[in-house]
């Protein structure tokens, strides 16, 4: 006799599934909704824990085709051209890259592609948060500084834009283009509190050849906590910036 199976463990069927906004592909997705991080961020801004340890849930990926993204069922219209090109392919099957490094950068190349380029920046430096968990430091090197590139070939970059430049900069061990850049944005005229000590603390670290991890309570005592992406809300122009936020945080406001 046939045993039913509990309500609760029926498969989904096929059409309910989430469907891949490029090739349209149904696969199971389960949404990614973080809790706020309750340890200081690094210096680069990634998350502190318990954000830290779920790289692998933030970013879905077509079996099929790919295409990853936040939410693999939008796309930006250029997207299925970029995915089905053939660097996109070549990145895809490089199996030098950790397979969920090649996650972010398969969705950092088709926002490159579609002319995001500060986002693309942003996932590109995931890529190297990634290979840093593993040990690989070459290649969290190498990503570092393709995010750089990324950041800087895209729109003018405010302040703390500039810093997580300066951070990639200096844990890529490019010494002189990092001192330059910090000396750079610490000239600049009425610079916020919150940056000022930031920028003085990759300035010492620079000049101490130190290419670790630091995190911001380093700079902006005591302990803090920085909202996942998923968080973030736009902040008008002329608002508080981050950094003025977590120096506000830390009871410092």
């Amino acid at each position: 006799m046939a045993i039913s199976s509990p309500a609760n463990s029926s498969p989904t069927p096929a059409d309910a599934l989430p469907r891949c906004a490029v090739c349209g592909t149904g696969s199971r997705q389960p949404p990614f909704r973080p809790n706020p991080p309750e340890q200081a961020p690094d210096l680069d801004l990634r998350p502190g824990e318990p954000v830290r340890s779920t790289m692998a849930r933030w970013l879905q990926q077509c079996p099929n085709c790919g295409y990853a993204a936040p939410n693999i069922t939008r796309a930006h219209p250029a997207a299925a051209q970029a995915v089905t090109a053939a660097p996109f392919r070549a990145l895809m099957a490089e199996a030098g890259y950790p397979p969920l490094a090649r996650r972010f950068l398969a969705w950092a190349h088709v926002l490159e592609e579609t002319g995001a380029l500060h986002a693309a920046a942003e996932a590109t430096l995931q890529a190297a948060w990634v290979a840093d968990d593993l040990g690989q430091a070459e290649l969290a090197r190498l990503w570092r500084l393709e995010a750089v590139a990324l950041w800087r070939g895209g729109p003018p970059l405010d302040q703390e834009q500039t810093v997580r430049v300066i951070d990639a900069l200096r844990r890529a061990g490019a010494w002189d283009d990092a001192a330059t850049t910090a000396e750079t944005l610490r000239r600049v005229a009425e610079l916020p509190e919150a940056v000022a000590q930031v920028v003085g603390l990759e300035l010492r670290l620079i000049a101490a050849r130190d290419g670790g991890r630091h995190t911001v309570a380093s700079a902006l005592p005591p302990p803090a906590r920085r909202p996942h992406v998923t968080h973030q809300r736009s902040q008008p122009r002329g608002g508080p910036g981050l950094f003025e936020r977590l120096r506000r945080w830390f009871g410092r406001g």
